[in-house]
């Protein structure tokens, strides 16, 4: 799952919010120095992947991109399930999605200090350019996976995914549609971070 997600999936704290986002810029290498409540999410984020990455529908998702872009498709339906989160946000949250982002951008923040490097650099540009709202469309989709395969450092024939996307998009917004619950649902029966962590 993308950035979104994992933070949908947190806990509403600064150490949560951290770690739950770490996992995708090297997070077992800074487990060490990591209060608890930042290894739990960290964790958590790892198990948000495993369960994503096993699915059967993410593996079925992946059949709707064309032959040149499958090797990247799982980095493709990240993104793609954010935009349909975003679509779908009132399903899934009573709290309006502006207010969440609001908060959840303090919430990072707060933690920026701590972060490694390029998370700080990552963290810094979402926050300050508001990426989750270029998510709201496909053709925003479309700049974001380019702009993925532009720091991929290898040649590569990723980009023009919103293409793929835009051909069978009615699919895969089903697909997700009965996916993400199934995720939810995982997340707390697991139950890796507590309800009422006190690092805010």
């Amino acid at each position: 799952m993308n950035y979104l997600a994992h933070l949908y999936l947190a806990q509403p704290t600064a150490d949560s919010h951290f770690g739950n986002l770490l996992g995708d810029f090297g997070g077992n290498r800074h487990v060490k120095q990591l209060p608890i409540t930042v290894k739990n999410a960290l964790d958590n984020h790892y198990l948000v992947d495993k369960f994503t990455d096993a699915h059967p529908l993410v593996k079925e998702a992946k059949q709707y991109f064309s032959p040149q872009r499958k090797r990247f498709a799982s980095v493709a339906i990240d993104v793609v399930f954010d935009h349909f989160l975003i679509q779908h946000w009132q399903r899934f949250n009573d709290q309006p999605l502006s207010d969440f982002k609001q908060i959840s951008y303090r919430l990072l923040g707060k933690r920026t200090p701590v972060m490694p490097p390029r998370m700080q650099s990552v963290v810094k540009h979402m926050t300050q350019n508001d990426w989750f709202k270029e998510y709201e469309t496909v053709e925003g989709v479309g700049v974001a996976l380019d702009n993925i395969a532009k720091r991929i450092r290898f040649t590569n024939t990723f980009s023009g995914a919103a293409a793929d996307i835009a051909r069978h998009y009615t699919e895969l917004d089903a697909m997700f549609l009965a996916f993400f619950p199934e995720l939810i649902k995982h997340v707390k029966q697991r139950g890796l971070e507590g309800a009422h962590d006190a690092s805010v």
